[in-house]
């Protein structure tokens, strides 16, 4: 039987490709789970139409994250925040503070596209990757300063 792969399967193909499987495969696995489409006319042009889609918006959200990309490289954060006396923070800095940081300079950048590997605990200069899409990166400069005191 021949099927239109609506997503990668592992030993099978890639997404869109159609490829020849056993009927019995297609009928109890592929099908029910709704991973394939029957290769027929009507499926082919369907999936045709429906690539081009998809292949459209993904170049338009690429476009906005290579902008806004630009836009962070050159950014430069400082958040004030409570410490003791050896650069230890009452606390610490996470991807919700620099988020905000981000957003008090006019920057809409959502708080899980923030990768930090653990949240800053200590005074210093820090750089933090913000992962856009899959292969858009930009790295923001970190400062995080001791508060003036009250």
């Amino acid at each position: 039987m021949e099927v239109i792969l609506k997503e990668d399967i592992p030993n099978v193909g890639k997404m869109g490709e159609v490829v020849r499987v056993r009927d019995g495969y297609a009928r109890n696995y592929l099908l029910p789970r709704g991973l394939v489409l029957i290769a027929n006319k009507k499926n082919l042009k369907t999936y045709e139409h429906q690539k081009r889609v998809v292949e459209s918006q993904k170049a338009r959200v690429q476009q906005q994250a290579h902008g806004t990309a630009e836009k962070l490289t050159g950014v430069a954060l400082v958040i004030p925040a409570r410490a003791g006396e050896e650069g230890k923070l009452f606390g610490s800095v996470t991807n919700i503070d620099i988020e905000k940081a981000l957003k008090a300079k006019g920057l809409e950048v959502e708080r899980r596209r923030i990768h930090l590997a653990e949240p800053i605990k200590a005074l210093g200069d820090y750089e933090v990757p913000v992962r856009l899409t899959a292969d858009v990166q930009a790295n923001i400069k970190v400062s995080v300063v001791a508060e003036e005191g009250k």
